[in-house]
């Protein structure tokens, strides 16, 4: 089925959801075995990613993002306190808030990750014709747009 997909004649007119949702699955699983720095599980890698991105962050806000319970997220976020990557700081606009943020190793961490898994798309992007890498160049921040618009409403 995502043969029709990612075979050298680009993607089919009769292409379905379910078809690129194989793509996109199957790209997802090839960027985090890409990404080993840090030796992170999923979990806390997205965490890390979004704590970085997004900047400090409210204990139970970082779980509601991460669709994870507050007691797994406050497990969670101990662990990557004790390797060094986050530290828990005062909130300074609540006395009794508690805010999450990346360490300088954590950066240095997420950076590592990020250039390891955009190394891997290169790479992909390179064995591609010019078509197919400029259908992906279009596509991929179309689908970001899209994602971004639908979280808007």
């Amino acid at each position: 089925m995502h043969k029709r997909v990612m075979d050298s004649g680009g993607p089919r007119p009769d292409t379905s959801a379910e078809d690129l949702l194989i793509a996109v699955e199957h790209l997802v699983r090839h960027m985090r075995r890409s990404a080993t720095a840090g030796g992170l599980s999923v979990a806390a890698s997205s965490a890390l990613g979004r704590v970085v991105r997004e900047g400090p962050q409210r204990l139970t806000e970082l779980a509601r993002a991460e669709n994870a319970t507050q007691p797994n997220m406050t497990q969670l976020v101990t662990r990557m306190e004790r390797a060094g990557l986050v530290r828990r700081t005062a909130d300074r606009t609540d006395g009794r808030g508690v805010l999450v943020e990346a360490t300088e190793t954590g950066l240095e961490v997420f950076r590592r990750r990020r250039a390891e898994r955009s190394e891997a798309l290169g790479l992909l992007l390179d064995r591609m014709p010019e078509e197919e890498r400029a259908a992906v160049r279009t596509a991929l921040p179309a689908l970001t747009r899209a994602i971004e618009e639908e979280g808007a409403h």
